[in-house]
């Protein structure tokens, strides 16, 4: 990943060569291409899944996801609400949110997450 820093911000190639969540049966993989640029308190990057055990997460900040590729099939914990998202759909989860995370096959998302970087 190469990053291009001035007024204008890049990152090349930020959906290649994520580290993976270390979730146990979980084929997941997460990397912020930016962390709080500039002072912002917001971070960006990408999310990968592919078909294995679920990922259950708990949203503690506001992040909005945009379907890159694939289909993530999500469930609302609390609710039992359940949204299949597919490529060029935009998704928005509220701080307080928990999330079971799947995939048919495999789904690539691009995320803004109003947070501070966390590792």
């Amino acid at each position: 990943m190469t990053t291009v820093e001035g007024a204008i911000m890049k990152v090349e190639k930020g959906d290649e060569n994520l580290p993976s969540m270390n979730e146990p049966g979980c084929e997941a993989w997460i990397g912020d291409s930016f962390r709080n640029p500039g002072g912002a308190v917001i971070c960006s990057g990408f999310f990968e899944l592919k078909a294995s055990e679920p990922l259950v997460y708990e949203y503690t900040y506001d992040e909005t996801k945009f379907v890159v590729d694939g289909t993530f099939v999500l469930t609302d914990q609390d609710t039992g609400q359940v949204v299949e998202a597919h490529k060029g759909d935009v998704l928005f989860f509220p701080k307080g949110t928990t999330v079971k995370f799947e995939t048919p096959d495999r789904a690539l998302g691009f995320y803004a997450g109003h947070r501070s970087f966390a590792p």
